[in-house]
């Protein structure tokens, strides 16, 4: 029910998620990060593993480590979908043998994608190759190109109804969290939120740096 990428940015180390699936909500179950790492947990998904991910990465563990330490965590892990990126942009993927069909993975410098109940298995990689083509546009416009690219190769067998965007840098704090929680055309939805908030981007972190130098409302 949901296809997804996860990369890291080597020009800044920032780590960044995009997500789309036809289940409500899907980034506020599916997609992790902080500025150690990225952990997507999606089909029949068990939260939990985005939480031990992130504690790994933490810890200094790389993305094989990680995965091999999540497997082993759960008895389920045939019913789950994993992906990591590492501080180093090191991937890992499992997609166990009951995910739900069809299934697919495709991984790059810095990036790795996943999905299932797809249209057609090759969505990830067309997502891999979106983001590996786009390498002279900003990082979340990256993201974003590769969501879009996974929609125009199938996307789901069902039809999309929410989607993220996540960027971590080295805050403490997400600087971008973009949510379309239920909406007959999230991707677009998507879009169109970010082409407003990249605007304001910059005021927002000026107002929590330095707020007497911030600009006003």
């Amino acid at each position: 029910m949901t296809y997804s990428i996860a990369a890291r940015c080597p020009q800044t180390n920032a780590f960044g998620i995009a997500i789309t699936s036809s289940s409500i909500c899907v980034a506020s179950r599916c997609a992790w990060m902080s500025p150690h790492g990225a952990v997507l947990t999606q089909n029949i998904t068990d939260p939990q593993l985005g939480v031990l991910g992130l504690a790994l990465l933490k810890q200094g563990m790389g993305a094989p480590g990680v995965l091999a330490a999540l497997t082993a965590s759960t008895r389920h892990a045939a019913f789950r979908q994993l992906a990591v990126v590492d501080r180093y942009g090191e991937t890992a993927h499992h997609s166990g043998g009951n995910a739900t069909p069809q299934v697919g993975q495709a991984a790059g410098p810095n990036c790795v994608a996943i999905g299932n109940i797809l249209a057609d298995a090759s969505v990830p990689a067309a997502m891999i190759d979106a983001f590996g083509s786009s390498a002279d546009r900003e990082f979340p416009e990256r993201l974003l190109v590769a969501l879009e690219a996974g929609l125009n190769a199938g996307g789901e067998t069902k039809d999309e109804r929410s989607a993220g965007l996540e960027i971590y840098r080295h805050f403490t704090w997400p600087v971008v969290d973009l949510r379309v929680d239920w909406h007959e055309d999230p991707i677009g939805e998507l879009r169109r939120t970010w082409t407003e908030y990249e605007k304001q981007l910059p005021d927002y972190l000026a107002r929590a740096l330095d707020p007497a130098a911030a600009p006003g409302f």
